[in-house]
């Protein structure tokens, strides 16, 4: 006789229901078994710069886990720039933090109109226009940018023929304006390396500005000869952004402080997971 059969009914069903509750244990749940992915963090650089200056913070969020992007931003001017960078975003799956440095602030505030799946804005010293405005216009609100007194005017030749004028950092000021807080071996590097941008963007107009949709965090570098802090503290109180400080900052503070600007990117995303 199956010895089963021998033991009393109410401790059979006991046995059976504790093995069931076991196996029900034993299976993840739906909510555990699926693992929320990350945003993909996208950095867009301006201009007198190229995507290497993200390395440090690229690094650091490498490191957390969260994949990223740096995408050459082509400096031509926001109707060139802002669609290339429009069409990179629409090419990524998932959520997206899109994170800017100076002139690349107008570019995102630009290129993300429209982008369903950009969930934050992340404004690092940067420039965030409203629709309407031009960069020329908004350089004169507050006083203390060196950029003006420092640039070199080149002229060069579009495809069709057209006349443009390119602009670079003279090398006797590119430290004191755009990254005095850097050591002097690095900025050399930097002004020799620098990418020039089109004259262009100064006037040219914001069509679209993604930040009344789309949540913003910024950050305000103290020392920037570049804009005005005032300035940045204007864009991002009109922006609503949640705004830090970079104390004792240039232009870059992403060089310099990178381990703070991760911090600000990290909190974004955090806040779209």
């Amino acid at each position: 006789m199956n010895r089963l059969n021998m033991l009393p009914r109410r401790i059979v069903l006991t046995a059976a229901a504790a093995g069931l509750a076991a196996a029900v244990l034993a299976v993840p749940s739906a909510s555990a078994a699926t693992t929320t992915a990350k945003p993909t963090i996208v950095l867009v650089h301006g201009g007198f710069a190229d995507a290497s200056g993200w390395n440090a913070v690229i690094d650091r969020l490498q490191q957390e886990g969260y994949k990223t992007i740096a995408p050459a931003n082509p400096l031509r001017g926001l109707p060139t720039d802002a669609p290339y960078i429009n069409s990179v975003l629409k090419s990524i799956d998932g959520p997206i933090v899109l994170v800017a440095h100076s002139y690349g602030g107008a570019v995102i505030t630009n290129a993300a109109v429209g982008v369903a799946n950009v969930k934050a804005l992340v404004y690092i010293a940067a420039m965030v226009p409203d629709e309407g405005e031009k960069l020329v216009d908004l350089f004169g609100k507050f006083p203390g940018s060196q950029i003006p007194d420092s640039v070199r005017e080149v002229p060069y030749t579009n495809a069709d023929g057209s006349e443009g004028v390119d602009l670079y950092l003279k090398p006797d000021k590119f430290r004191g304006a755009f990254a005095a807080d850097l050591p002097v071996s690095t900025t050399r590097l930097m002004q020799a390396t620098q990418r020039p941008f089109a004259a262009s963007s100064y006037t040219d107009v914001t069509t679209g500005a993604a930040w009344h949709t789309i949540p913003s965090w910024a950050l305000v570098a103290t020392e920037d000869k570049a804009i005005p802090p005032a300035l940045e503290r204007f864009f991002y109180k009109r922006a609503k952004s949640h705004v830090y400080e970079a104390k004792g900052a240039s232009h870059v503070p992403m060089i310099s402080q990178p381990g703070l600007v991760t911090r600000v990117i990290q909190d974004a995303a955090r806040a779209v997971d």
